[in-house]
């Protein structure tokens, strides 16, 4: 079986065996709230790419506004938000950072400072399996540019995945390991210029 096969099935079983599994629907307004309450968040995650490859790393949140994403050696690149603005770090490259702002990705639905899901037009998929409850969400200004599918289990409610659907149709697929939501996480984690900086002394 291939690695992604069993990362996937391993995924799977996870969500099946959580004290969850009996749980009803969750509600727009809980999911909602339980986001607003995520302030400072680190934990582990695996990535599936559109390609079919995995990367595996370290993903810190500070909301509003804040994520950075430590990918695993081979990989080593760096994704961050911080300032209104994303940055594409790649290890291998001397070159700046590919940047756009943090608005035109579905993320920043979940990063804005107050999460609202039952703003009108703004939740376009909301389903429950049984186990996991899941939310497709876009801007409703900016449809266009994409979308971001959130599974939750609970309650308790619990983040447990991501799938953000670009622009160009290309999913990117972030799956949450054990998150500790006490984590003090200073600002310069997520300064765009301090890690240029850091980068080309």
């Amino acid at each position: 079986m291939s690695k992604l096969r069993l990362t996937l099935a391993a995924i799977s079983l996870a969500l099946a065996v959580t004290p969850a599994a009996a749980a009803d629907k969750l509600s727009l307004n809980a999911i909602s709230a339980y986001l607003n309450g995520l302030k400072s968040v680190k934990g582990s995650f695996t990535q599936i790419n559109s390609d079919g490859t995995i990367s595996t790393g370290t993903i810190y949140i500070r909301r509003p506004g804040r994520v950075r994403f430590e990918y695993n050696p081979p990989e080593e690149a760096l994704v961050m938000a911080g300032g209104g603005q994303v940055a594409i770090f790649d290890a291998k490259s001397n070159q700046p950072p590919e940047q756009y702002p943090l608005k035109r990705t579905p993320l920043s639905i979940i990063l804005q400072k107050n999460v609202d899901l039952a703003r009108a037009n703004m939740v376009v998929g909301y389903e429950f399996d049984g186990t996991a409850t899941s939310v497709v969400a876009q801007d409703p200004k900016h449809p266009e540019q994409g979308n971001i599918r959130l599974v939750f289990s609970g309650p308790p409610v619990e983040l447990r995945q991501w799938v953000i659907t670009g622009s160009d149709g290309s999913e990117t697929t972030v799956i949450l390991g054990d998150m500790d939501k006490s984590a003090r996480l200073a600002s310069i984690l997520f300064s765009i210029p301090v890690e240029m900086a850091k980068r080309n002394p």
